[in-house]
């Protein structure tokens, strides 16, 4: 459907979380919109708090998966059973401003542009904003995007009726990295909003809260994924760790 974008939102023992999460959502001023909710066999109450509020909101829907699978088989059964031509992509944990949908839709509408992503803000593991704000290029292209992962997963926005249909590889974390570059791959560069409309929070138990194993995953995708040389995967990860470093430093 035109302009009706499809929010994919993976979620396991996101009992804390899920609430802001969802209601974050709620509070878009852009109005047309699904929220798939894909509960990947939670052992909390995230399931029992994300049947309530989809009774709020019928906008809301749930996906609930018997086994525990990851969070990239989430994202792709919900991909499966999505309605939009835009997707949005925004984890449990993580919440939106409510300009977010409305701003980011009429940036890529106007400019025809295919895949979008805007500056995000860090959050404590509580909710509290921080000043650390991870600011987006403008213009981000398959080669500088293997040195520098800053596009932020819950901020992407992709038009599928311009890109294709397209499913995250299955692996633990660095998933959303393996696909943004496919899509790159494709043609598509990706084009960024200055502004920070979405907030990610530091979870202590989230995959990339690991940064040796983030760093391993990310060496993966050059080698395994991306086939690149070892010569070109060492360059690309070196400029990878000074631009991550320079991210927690800030």
């Amino acid at each position: 459907m035109d302009n009706l974008v499809s929010i994919i939102t993976p979620c396991y023992n996101s009992e804390q979380y899920i609430e802001d999460c969802v209601n974050s959502v709620i509070a878009q001023s852009y109005n047309k919109w699904e929220m798939i909710i894909v509960d990947d066999c939670s052992s909390d109450a995230s399931l029992e708090k994300i049947m309530l509020l989809s009774d709020i909101d019928s906008r809301i829907r749930i996906i609930k998966l018997e086994e525990n699978h990851g969070a990239a088989v989430a994202r792709n059964i919900a991909l499966e059973d999505a309605n939009g031509s835009f997707i949005a992509f925004l984890d449990a944990d993580d919440f939106w401003e409510p300009l977010k949908l409305e701003r980011q839709i009429n940036f890529m509408t106007k400019k025809n542009i295919a895949f979008s992503f805007t500056s995000y803000t860090i959050t404590s593991q509580s909710g509290d904003i921080t000043n650390n704000v991870v600011r987006a290029p403008k213009e981000i292209s398959y080669n500088s995007y293997l040195k520098n992962t800053i596009i932020g997963c819950l901020t992407v926005v992709i038009n599928r009726k311009i890109t294709g249909s397209f499913q995250f590889p299955k692996i633990k974390s660095s998933h959303d990295m393996a696909l943004w570059l496919e899509i790159m791959k494709r043609g598509y560069n990706a084009y960024g909003l200055q502004t920070s409309y979405a907030n990610y929070r530091i979870v202590s138990t989230s995959n990339t809260s690991n940064k040796l194993h983030a760093a391993a995953d990310v060496w993966r995708v050059y080698r395994d994924i991306e086939n690149l040389s070892l010569l070109y995967s060492l360059f690309c990860f070196v400029n990878y760790a000074i631009n991550a470093l320079k991210k927690r430093i800030k």
